[in-house]
């Protein structure tokens, strides 16, 4: 199997330059659709450069999904700290947000679309969605010690993905709808 994603922190520049083209290209124009001649033409090294630094695309996929996870995570954990309860709904605040920039989807569920589950990024995936539902459990439960944090925070990851998910299909007010229904089942 191939080796899982490169730590983010100990990248040398011209593999920080790979890894901006590649997750460009990844995202907007699909995995397998990407070969590494054309990341290493657009980044502006060889093929050569792009394995030393790499050694597989596996290994450069699952860096790009660790990559997008650390940053998007990072972001979402600002926005729970600084929330005020129920602090769930932030979650359909930052999927709202990122419905202006993700143009086509959410970039796991489309990874986890084209990849095998026994691809080093699938796992990365799978770590990023239950990441998701553990924080609402999390938050849940904080907010709202009555609450059965377990099954509430299983319906409100499955609204939040679902409604972000198909979007794309029935248009950005449904996540607005969807908040609106999470918000209904935070109730007391």
């Amino acid at each position: 199997m191939t080796p899982a994603a490169l730590d983010i922190d100990q990248l040398t520049p011209s593999a920080r330059r790979i890894l901006t083209t590649a997750a460009d290209l990844f995202y907007d124009r699909g995995i397998h659709s990407v070969g590494v001649d054309t990341i290493a033409e657009e980044s502006g090294v060889t093929k050569r450069t792009l394995y030393n630094n790499f050694g597989s695309k596996d290994t450069l996929v699952a860096t790009y999904l660790e990559a997008r996870h650390h940053t998007w995570w990072a972001r979402l954990e600002r926005r729970i700290e600084a929330a005020e309860s129920p602090r769930a709904l932030t979650l359909f605040d930052v999927y709202a947000e990122d419905t202006l920039t993700a143009t086509r989807g959410c970039a796991f569920l489309n990874a986890a679309a084209e990849l095998p589950v026994d691809h080093p990024g699938y796992a990365i995936i799978r770590h990023h969605k239950q990441a998701i539902e553990d924080l609402l459990r999390r938050v849940v439960s904080a907010d709202d010690p009555t609450a059965s944090a377990d099954r509430l925070a299983r319906h409100m990851f499955l609204l939040l993905e679902g409604a972000f998910a198909h979007q794309g299909i029935h248009g950005p007010d449904l996540l607005s709808e969807a908040r609106e229904i999470a918000r209904d089942l935070l109730e007391p």
